[in-house]
């Protein structure tokens, strides 16, 4: 059986956290039990969630065990299977860890599905046409529930969450508006992503100078948001909704490393009789084949085309998710481990 290179979580954060949280470890793999299933992972998924995931407190999902492999969406190759549910050369999705081979327990084969690589690479299951294409879709179809010629908007617009969101969007007939970090994020969400507008929050001091700049964009208010972010960006967007609006809320990134982030106008709450939702979406297995259906068809047609960041080999997994946080990424954060 192969040598297992694994990440594991060594310790947890004070504040920001560093390379010096993770620690890589080998492991020998264990020969396969009836029922198990050897996959070799291609790709890992970097996302915002593990964040929270790293602290010890209370939370929509349990801490991050120390000592264990981090957690993680990851693409691969069966191998080996004992299990007749898979076969050998499988492309299985699932949630196989910082690590390049992962055995997969009896009890455990429901949460991996199969998927066909042949309409585009298998690196999109982990992006627009996996969990944070799902993600997008909840939001959008189950919360904000747009009608055709209404304006929304979305932070972190030219993330793997954002850039599903606009193209989702975009076919319901809405007007698109993006909220991104720097010239070059905002020229991908208008002129690759097809939104009709994106506005740069690192120009804006403040949430007021923000809000300003989103009236422009949005001269008939906002209809529905999506939020990734919190802080000054969710301030700036409440002062620019319209009445009977809603929102989805699935990231408070700006929050992650324990800063608070009091909502300095709640007021609007009322006074516009929003409808605010916080979600997760592996809470919702229902939409997932439906999401899934739509997304891949907008990936393969080239309706939707994803950009990827990708970090070469394992062990550059830490200093990538670390990058992740600060928004150094473009597009959907990845490590090709193979």
């Amino acid at each position: 059986m192969p040598n297992n290179q694994i990440i594991v979580l060594d310790n947890r954060p004070q504040g920001e956290p560093s390379t010096s949280n993770f620690k890589l470890i080998s492991a020998d793999t264990p020969a396969l039990q009836e029922g198990q299933v050897l996959v070799r992972n291609h790709y890992l998924s970097l996302d915002p969630y593990m964040r929270g995931r790293m602290n010890d407190s209370k939370s929509y999902a349990a801490p991050q065990a120390l000592g264990q492999v981090m957690v993680g969406g990851t693409v691969g190759e069966v191998i080996e299977s004992r299990n007749p549910k898979f076969q050998v050369a499988d492309i299985v999705v699932g949630r196989g860890g910082w690590q390049h081979f992962t055995v997969i327990e009896p009890q455990s084969v429901g949460e991996y599905r199969k998927v066909d690589p042949s309409r585009f690479s298998m690196s999109h299951f982990l992006g627009a046409v996996g969990m944070p294409g799902v993600t997008a879709w909840y939001g959008l179809v189950k919360i904000i529930a747009p009608k055709a010629g209404e304006t929304v908007t979305v932070s972190a617009a030219s993330g793997a969450v954002g850039s599903a969101y606009g193209a989702l969007a975009k076919a319901r007939g809405c007007r698109v508006v993006g909220i991104a970090g720097g010239q070059e994020k905002c020229d991908y969400v208008v002129n690759e992503l097809g939104f009709d507008d994106c506005v740069d929050y690192k120009q804006h001091a403040d949430a007021v100078s923000l809000s300003k700049a989103l009236k422009v964009a949005c001269p008939q208010g906002i209809d529905g948001h999506f939020e990734n972010v919190g802080g000054m960006v969710l301030d700036a967007v409440m002062m620019r909704m319209n009445a009977f609006s809603r929102m989805a809320v699935c990231g408070m990134i700006a929050g992650y490393n324990g800063n608070p982030l009091p909502m300095s106008n709640p007021s609007a709450i009322l006074i516009n009789r929003m409808k605010i939702e916080g979600f997760i979406v592996g809470e919702h297995p229902e939409v997932w084949p439906e999401a899934l259906q739509e997304l891949g068809d907008m990936v393969a047609s080239g309706t939707l085309s994803p950009r990827e960041t990708v970090a070469q080999g394992l062990a550059a997994a830490p200093e990538a998710f670390l990058g992740l946080l600060k928004g150094k990424n473009f597009g959907k954060q990845l490590v090709k481990l193979i």
